[in-house]
């Protein structure tokens, strides 16, 4: 129930994952949502192996790791902005699909806070009467993704009904690009300038 209720506040990955759908349709904001997974499946096993705990004392280590994800999420906005007008991404190539996966992934391994969120949520839950504490934070946090995929694919779906919606209406497109572009440009920025860890 705890993990629903923090799955069903948008953050960053959602934003992420409904700006996707609305730009490229349904498909490509689905396999953003488990190319996302993928990289909290990989934040999961760095908090069962300890690695989190690094990025929660170290500021060089946190800093650096946020400023990688703050300049992807800055570069796919500029990009989305200095696109082409006459684009209408209606069908998405084979290719395309599995860029789109790898850049979910990088999205959610670039993001410091979700390992640190990991590092705090999941030992909430762990009891070490109960066996080993990095199979119980495995466990966990693997339950916690299993559900994001569900909560994440209805934002998917729902924003990609937005998006053909707006694509029937030529003259929306490119408010749309820079909707779009504009949202992963604030998320880089947002990134970039919060939560700065100083010691």
């Amino acid at each position: 129930m705890a993990a629903l209720v923090l799955l069903m506040v948008p953050g960053p990955s959602v934003l992420y994952i409904t700006t996707r759908s609305i730009d490229q349709g349904r498909k490509a904001g689905l396999v953003s949502v488990f190319g996302n997974a993928l990289g909290s499946i990989i934040l999961v096993a760095c908090a069962a192996a300890g690695l989190s705990a690094i990025l929660a004392s170290s500021a060089v280590a946190f800093n650096i790791v946020k400023c990688f994800g703050a300049t992807y999420l800055i570069y796919l906005g500029i990009r989305q902005l200095l696109g082409n007008d006459d684009r209408v991404p209606t069908v998405v190539e084979r290719k395309r699909l599995l860029n789109i996966f790898v850049q979910g992934t990088f999205v959610a391994v670039l993001n410091p806070k979700t390992a640190l969120f990991f590092l705090a949520f999941l030992p909430q839950f762990v009891d070490m009467s109960r066996g080993y504490i990095w199979e119980q934070t495995l466990l966990l946090g693997l339950t916690l993704v299993g559900l994001g995929i569900c909560t994440d694919s209805i934002y998917a779906l729902l924003a990609g009904t937005l998006g053909k919606w707006l694509k029937r209406r030529g003259n929306l497109q490119r408010g749309q690009r820079y909707l779009s572009g504009g949202i992963y440009l604030a998320l880089g920025v947002v990134t970039a300038f919060s939560g700065s860890k100083k010691h």
